[in-house]
Order: C-alpha cells, then structure tokens, then sequence
C-alpha cells in the first residue's frame, strides 16, 4: 500500500514545519501533533499511512507513543518511522523494540527520509 498520509509528531514547531515542508513537496498528505498522546489521538481518528515519530516531548514521550500505537488492535498496522537526535545505538535498538520499522537521527536529510519512506514495504 503506498503511503499517502503521514502524521508528523514532534514538540518541535521548527520540526514540524521543516518535515511537512518536504513531504508536502513530495506530494503527501500531512497532520501534525505536538505530544504523544495527540499523536495516539490522532493516529486512532484519521488513520494515517505512516507515523513520523519524535522521542523527546513532554509527557508521553516517543518511545511511549510508538509502543501504544504498535500494540494497539487500532493502531499496530500503522507504520512508525522514529526521528529523533538520540544517535546512540543503544537509542536505535530501543527504538525498534518498541515497534519502530525504521530510526532516523536528526537533522534529517530530506533525501534520505523520502527515501525511507518508498521504502516500506
């Protein structure tokens, strides 16, 4: 299935806006949440393609947000690519254990993640 909808979750405005911007560009469809728990909210009411994930926010943090989604009946089909500064691969295995089908470190590359994204199977 090939993505058309993705939800960018990040508590950075800078963030948001600079990931929107590229996959807008591309073509693709985008909402965006500010915390993890609207990120879950968000995910569950418009069922997008693909969650853009970042790990540190306030309250529910990423790795939280993408557990939940990963192992919830409404949610768990859903694709989540974590983009995060935590470049430790330590970070990355934990990331993945918790769901994640893919861990990139920002800054992102717009290159690279449009190329993450045709990626999936």
């Amino acid at each position: 299935m090939p993505v058309k909808n993705i939800l960018v979750v990040d508590d950075s405005a800078t963030e948001r806006f600079f990931i929107s911007d590229v996959l807008t560009k591309a073509g693709y469809q985008v909402i965006t949440a500010e915390t993890g728990e609207e990120g879950i909210a968000k995910a569950k009411a418009n069922k997008p393609d693909l969650i853009l994930m970042d790990v540190v926010m306030p309250g529910l943090n990423g790795y939280q947000a993408t557990r939940t989604l990963t192992r919830d009946e409404e949610t768990k089909g859903i694709p989540v690519i974590v983009c995060t500064s935590k470049g430790q691969e330590t970070d990355k295995i934990w990331g993945l254990r918790q769901g994640a089908v893919d861990y990139l470190v920002k800054p992102l590359k717009p290159e690279e993640l449009l190329k993450r994204i045709v990626a999936l199977p």
